[in-house]
């Protein structure tokens, strides 16, 4: 069986934090990826040019509980040497050791409007801050 997933991923960035360079990436709790992200050490990215949209939109719609986003997208999955899923169409991947995840709560919001827009379910995301371990660029 296959041991990773990907989704499309929109909420996100880069940045330094505690004198690292980091990633950061907001999964919710039933989105299929939440279970590859508990349970494995780190995660990468894989960013995609324009000519590959109609993967990110099947990615981004379709779950990997239900459907083989890997057979359904004619993506080419390889793994590198630290073990992180890379993707032979992606034109860049970063991949990222996990140093800290905590869960979004409402009490955290000082604009109850943009909780309110975002959560009406209460489905809270969970914030996973990656430290950078490698960026790879296809040339």
């Amino acid at each position: 069986a296959r041991q990773f997933n990907t989704m499309t991923c929109s909420w996100g960035g880069m940045g330094y934090l505690w004198n690292r360079p980091v990633c950061f990436v907001f999964v919710r709790p039933q989105r299929h990826t939440y279970t590859f992200m508990e349970s494995h050490a780190g995660f990468s990215m894989a960013f995609f040019d324009e000519t590959h949209r109609d993967i990110l939109t099947f990615c981004g719609s379709r779950s990997g509980r239900d459907v083989d986003k890997i057979h359904e997208t004619g993506l080419s999955p390889v793994f590198n040497d630290s073990g992180y899923i890379l993707y032979e169409q992606a034109v860049r991947v970063i991949t990222c050791r996990k140093i800290y995840a905590d869960d979004i709560r409402s009490g955290g919001f000082i604009a109850s409007a943009e909780r309110d827009a975002v959560y009406p379910e209460a489905d809270f995301h969970k914030l996973y801050i990656g430290e950078i371990q490698e960026i790879l660029e296809r040339s």
